[in-house]
């Protein structure tokens, strides 16, 4: 039989989550390894996004991105006062461009946030905006108070400098290539080593269905993962001086997403994004595109001059792209409203499996809620 090592905890990704995973179960005593495939933490999903603490306005009551944005929002604030990360709390804007929005779908949104917890919002009329964002065409919006910024790099780093203090090692170039599951036991296989583990966390965002696979393929349960589908999104930036002071969002976009919205970076500068591109439905991760494409450019000035008219022509270059894990896809729907894809965190309650956690769809309002996520898998394995 092939030598293994034994394993208390893996942790199978580095991006936000994995992160903060590792460092909540390093924090209780664990013995944590930390694996990514990547050469470095966070250099897929989680630093490819707008950067924006959310509010938790917009998620149906009680749905895990609710419930884990609000409280995300409450630690990830808490851990940067404390670990000196860059963060600002300047507010955004979630505008009715057209007059009909303000009759029913604006004032559901604020509704929604109440119900949510969030306490602080406000409606605004359009006099209230031209004082906030004299550039803005609106004729009302929900105003989130508590909705910031955060260098999403020096928060990463800062939850791995604490994780590692608590004893996580972390391994990066490290592909698990193999995985099963052997008398309730969870075996990986990365860089030439089998390990067996007490427990594992599937936090591998785009690959995260994969992982599962691997693991349930040959299982005896009738449990199987779900199925992630990718939407891209690109994001272009604005050449020269804000016109904004907040962060400035349409209602949400139909497709799936919240809009072609501007968010300002920590040193001021504008970028705007990002769309959604659903890919097609036998994407591979590995094989994903991550250039910025300047053809997308025509649709975003349409999009952004409906909240801001004054936006000249050739002052938008292109940025990056991100590429969000999602759990529904248009082509496999009938209708043409996406149904909300909350969170999924597969547990052995689900699965059967003693110390297994699968997180699938991983998407916005990801970043915000890493903390409160580890939070949870750090409490379940309590229990």
């Amino acid at each position: 039989m092939t030598a293994m090592e034994k394993m208390d905890v893996a942790v199978i990704g580095a991006g936000v989550v994995g992160l903060a995973v590792a460092r909540a179960l390093s924090l209780t005593g664990r013995e944590v390894l930390l694996l990514d495939r990547a050469p470095r933490i966070g250099s897929e999903t989680s630093s490819r996004n707008s950067e924006v603490i959310h509010g938790g306005l917009y998620y149906p009551n009680a749905s895990w991105k609710a419930t884990m944005c609000v409280r995300g929002r409450h630690l990830l604030y808490n851990f940067c006062e404390q670990r000196n990360v860059a963060y600002q709390k300047i507010g955004k804007l979630i505008v009715a461009t057209e007059q009909s929005q303000t009759r029913e779908v604006l004032p559901n949104l604020y509704k929604n946030a109440k119900r949510n917890g969030v306490n602080d919002v406000a409606l605004l009329s359009r006099e209230d905006i031209s004082i906030l964002e004299p550039q803005v065409k609106s004729y009302g919006a929900l105003w989130s108070p508590s909705t910031g910024i955060v260098d999403s790099h020096e928060f990463m780093l800062s939850i791995l400098a604490e994780a590692e203090e608590y004893g996580t090692t972390l391994a990066l170039h490290t592909n698990v290539a193999n995985a099963r599951i052997v008398d309730n036991r969870i075996h990986l296989y990365a860089s030439g080593i089998w390990m067996d583990c007490n427990t594992v966390i599937n936090c591998a965002g785009l690959w995260a269905d994969q992982i599962a696979r691997l693991l349930h393929s040959k299982s005896s349960s009738k449990w199987q993962p779900p199925r992630q589908f990718f939407a891209r999104g690109t994001y272009f930036r604005l050449r020269g001086a804000s016109p904004f002071h907040h962060l400035v969002y349409p209602l949400p976009d139909p497709e799936g997403g919240l809009g072609v919205h501007a968010t300002l970076d920590l040193q001021g500068q504008v970028k705007f994004g990002p769309d959604v591109e659903w890919l097609d439905v036998d994407t591979d991760p590995d094989t994903l595109d991550w250039k910025a494409d300047q053809g997308r450019a025509e649709r975003f000035y349409a999009s952004i001059r409906q909240y801001w008219p004054n936006l000249a022509d050739n002052f938008l270059e292109p940025d990056y792209t991100g590429v969000r894990p999602k759990l529904e896809h248009p082509n496999l729907i009938v209708g043409d409203d996406l149904p909300f894809a909350d969170f999924r965190i597969a547990s052995p309650r689900e699965h059967g499996i003693p110390g297994l956690y699968h997180l699938f769809g991983i998407e916005s309002p990801g970043l915000t809620s890493a903390m409160a996520l580890a939070e949870h898998i750090a409490q379940s394995l309590e229990c």
